[in-house]
């Protein structure tokens, strides 16, 4: 006989079907209660259906047949344990019925509270509770939750409903009995009118339309569209959990909180969160109600303070790591409703891995791995520069996620998503009474946000810490006019599309365009985070630098050398371009000799800086890539010229020159055109300027006493023999330069492997090369066929659709290119065992790529200067087998 598969696990009063190891089957939140029951943790008894119910539904489109039955023991059961009856009008149970991911995406899929409410069992809650308001209050909660979640009511028309209510009949911002029967007698003709049928009152249909629900939730739009923002796969699925209510709502002594066991915005070791009395869970994460903090517990309800202080403090001990709790207060009696790893600014995940060393609560490689890498640009966030202004503070509200942000005032999400579809549009700021998730699309569009109710749990916080934006909630002084597009504060009014600025440090915001700086880098806590790396990666982090400044910046970062230098970036200075127009006009080797003599101090003043400044760590320089016309002038700039200048004969020749020379030199596709190695084979003469550049800079900083083996890359290779012949050319070089110095030096001759050709007949070009490095930006566009600068007209769509996974110019496209890549390698090391072998490309500050490079066994990564810290954190982690690395979903530490 064939055992079904089984769907629910029950927790709560000392019986737990489950454990925390089972969380992929459980969710974060189910593994959560589970091991909280486990710990003899008050939790209000519950079920949780798990995700294989889930994965069932959306393969069959209907729940697993055998899940009926295993709900109707589950809530039985649950039924003994409160000493209560599901749909029994006079002793009713009522359950909450909440999503719940392996990864947490807070507010993007559903919850349902008091299923099984009923209006013939108001009376029976009322004589549980002692309190018709509370009863009263629940059925209305139900009939808007339930009714804009399971029967898609539109949910502006259920608001309305209760703005007028509280508008007419709220007192302190309570309602009355009678209201809220007049609130009931709307919401419910409101159900009616939508869907042509009354409300259902029947608890058993009523939970088996939320489970339903909850689950289809899974594949909402901003499920799906947080899921790919943040790299979640679609595959994980939600359990559910259906868990007995407790009443946060039953006066002055009941209510609800959210809070953090250290501070999620700066890593302080403090109790933090957020209480609001009198309230069920969606008010507080709503933002609706503005709350306080949980220290206030202290005076109203000191022993539900102590005792909640010692929970968190002991759940923080046995998951060695911060913790985001939930929690319920009814008539002063404490529920703890979830526990998870806590989600937090980049600067408290830095703070809390290095003071749990400090407190031997973790090992140094555990606080490494805890640091999700691509957050490590958030602490180096810009801040309000107001050393050369004074802006009019306008208000102060919560500071809910650091960093500052400038922009222009959207009071909308999709306000943001029209505006920033503009050419060429400024950063944008989201004003708004508070978020949701429905604003998810503009969220991810905007530099900020800014709401006027809310606080630091709210849920515009906890989108913009994940997304490591800046925010600011709880701003209780602006009053927003969204019909006349305005924004008041006191006496001051601005209108969408002017310009605020907001410091998310302080919660204060200011009117106008302030200027951006950058943060302090010395940041004591990441310095000491990014020193234990030191010993730990075995993948050297190069900087892809272009200047000195760029090197002194790469150096500060801890970068092991530079992967590459492009020169042409040092060719557009106004005092070089135009030796460099000549050296392009010149009609023949002869005449461009001069200019190229002119260019040759120039270039070799750069180099040897370059190796000073990074001495005696190796620095690739790449030789002269983009196309030629780039440099030129466009013909209309040539034609002003033109008009400017006194017209002689000469001058009229010159244009004619000028524009003979553009027409010839402009390519239709000038991407896979005469540049890269192309120009060093028809022009050998800036080749053979370039490479002396580099060795003469190179022998007269190694007689100063600095060291370098400089490293000599030539672009776009397609073929052996392309770089048989560039190799002859450069060796002949390097023996007149050392003839003519009286010394020789060590210097290596290297590929870009950025064309497809060349990954799979690398093993040809191995034999002349001393190392090789892929420009993986240029190696994705030609494997792809995609401009990487025209591209994004389409390849938004083929990211909403799951076409492609996840934007290929971001994180390496491991199927095609990185295929490519290991052929490329294999073929590499079969000829040439010794070689050296790198990433230049943006890939290579992209911690999901880094962890797929280190797979091929490469020798380094080389990105900006800006994201050295990240890929040096994300290279530590991999020598730690921290696989989790390409899995990690957001900006924030999970």
């Amino acid at each position: 006989m064939v055992r079904s598969e089984r769907y629910v696990y029950r927790f709560g009063n000392g019986v737990a079907d489950a454990d925390d190891s089972m969380r992929a089957l459980l969710g974060n939140k189910g593994a959560g209660l589970v091991q909280m029951s486990r710990l003899s943790i008050p939790v209000p008894p519950g079920f949780i259906i798990g995700t294989n119910a889930c994965h069932h539904y959306f393969k069959h489109g209907t729940l697993p047949p055998s899940l009926t039955k295993e709900i109707k023991a589950a809530m039985q059961w649950l039924g003994e344990t409160m000493g209560r009856e599901f749909n029994n009008a006079q002793n009713p149970l009522l359950v909450s019925v909440r999503s719940g991911s392996v990864v947490s995406m807070p507010g993007m899929m559903d919850t349902i509270l008091n299923v099984g409410l009923s209006q013939s069992s108001i009376d029976g809650l009322v004589s549980q509770s002692g309190s018709t308001q509370l009863a009263l209050d629940s059925y209305r909660r139900l009939i808007q939750m339930f009714s804009a979640v399971v029967l898609d009511v539109p949910k502006g028309d259920l608001d309305q409903v209760m703005t007028a209510i509280y508008a007419n009949h709220s007192s302190g911002g309570l309602l009355s009995d009678d209201a809220l029967r007049e609130a009931i007698h709307q919401l419910r003709a409101v159900v009616l009118r939508s869907t042509g049928e009354e409300f259902p009152d029947n608890g058993d249909q009523q939970l088996q339309l939320a489970i339903q629900a909850v689950i289809e939730s899974w594949s909402n739009e901003r499920a799906r569209f947080y899921r790919r923002l943040n790299g979640i796969s679609d595959d994980l699925g939600t359990a559910v959990t259906v868990q007995a209510m407790v009443m946060g709502n039953a006066g002055a002594e009941s209510g609800t909180g959210v809070g953090f066991t250290r501070n999620p915005s700066t890593g302080e070791k403090e109790i933090f969160g957020e209480f609001l009395a009198n309230a069920q869970g969606e008010d507080i994460v709503s933002g609706a109600r503005t709350p306080v903090s949980i220290a206030s517990l202290k005076r109203s309800m000191p022993d539900v303070y102590e005792e909640l202080s010692a929970i968190v403090m002991q759940l923080e001990q046995h998951y060695r790591d911060v913790q985001d709790f939930e929690f319920t207060v009814e008539n002063r009696k404490l529920f703890l409703l979830q526990t998870r790893s806590a989600k937090r600014s980049a600067i408290a995940a830095v703070r809390t891995a290095v003071d749990m060393v400090a407190e031997n609560l973790i090992t140094k490689d555990e606080a490494i791995s805890r640091v999700n890498p691509a957050s490590i640009s958030e602490i180096l966030a810009p801040q309000l520069d107001f050393t050369t202004s004074y802006p009019t503070l306008l208000t102060t509200g919560i500071a809910a996620s650091p960093g500052a942000a400038v922009g222009r005032i959207a009071f909308s999400s999709a306000e943001v998503v029209r505006m920033a579809k503009q050419p060429d549009h400024d950063p944008l700021i989201l004003i708004s009474h508070e978020t949701t998730a429905e604003d998810i699309h503009g969220m991810a569009l905007a530099a900020g946000f800014l709401t006027a109710h809310g606080g630091a749990t709210s849920h515009a916080a906890v989108v913009a810490r994940g997304m490591g934006k800046c925010c600011i909630t709880g701003a209780k002084e602006i009053v927003i006019d969204k019909a006349a597009s305005v924004l008041r504060i006191g006496d001051q009014t601005l209108h969408k599309g002017d310009w605020i600025s907001l410091d998310g440090s302080t919660g204060r915001i200011f009117s106008g365009q302030l200027l951006l700086r950058a943060p302090d880098e010395k940041n004591e806590a990441l310095q000491t985070l990014l020193d234990w790396t030191k010993d730990i990666a075995t993948l050297d982090v190069r900087a892809n630098a272009d200047t000195p400044l760029d090197a002194v910046q790469a150096r500060i970062a801890g970068a092991r050398g530079i992967g590459l230098c492009r020169t042409e970036h040092m060719f557009f200075a106004p005092e070089r371009l135009p030796h460099v127009r000549a050296m392009i006009l010149a009609s023949s080797t002869e005449d461009r000799q001069a200019p190229l003599e002119q260019l040759l101090p120039m270039q070799q003043h750069d180099f040897e800086a370059l190796f000073r400044e990074m001495s005696p760590l190796p620095v690739t320089i790449r030789l002269l890539d983009p196309p030629l016309h780039e440099f030129l002038p466009s013909l209309d700039e040539a034609r002003a010229d033109l008009e400017n200048a006194a017209i002689t004969n000469r001058e009229v020749r010159k244009f004619k020159q000028l524009t003979e020379r553009i027409q010839a030199l402009t390519e239709i596709n000038p991407m896979m055109g005469h540049r890269g190695c192309r120009l060093s084979i028809t022009y050998p003469e800036i080749l053979e300027m370039q490479v002396k550049a580099i060795l003469q800079a190179a022998i007269n900083v190694i007689r100063e006493g600095y060291k370098t083996v400089p490293e000599i890359m030539v672009p776009l290779i397609a073929s052996a023999e392309e770089m048989s012949w560039l190799r002859k050319r450069i060796d002949h070089v390097a023996s007149e330069v050392f003839a003519h110095a009286g010394m020789s030096i060590p210097y290596l001759v290297g590929t870009m492997i950025e064309l497809p050709r060349a990954a799979i007949c690398a093993h040809t070009i191995a034999q002349y090369v001393d190392f090789a490095s892929f420009g993986t930006n240029d190696l994705t566009q030609m494997t792809f066929g995609l401009s990487r600068d025209d591209s994004s007209v389409f390849l938004n769509h083929y990211l909403e659709h799951g076409i492609l996974p996840s934007d290929p110019f971001v994180t390496l496209d491991r199927e095609g290119v990185g295929n490519l890549i290991r052929i490329a390698i294999n073929g590499l090391r079969e000829t040439n065992p010794e070689i050296k072998i790198g990433i230049c490309g943006e890939h290579g500050g992209d911690p999901a790529s880094i962890h797929f490079f280190s797979t091929l066994g490469i020798d380094y990564v080389s990105c900006s200067p800006a994201r050295i810290r990240t890929a040096r954190l994300a290279a530590a982690q991999i020598s730690r087998n921290d696989s989790h690395i390409s899995e990690m979903p957001s900006l924030m530490a999970t």
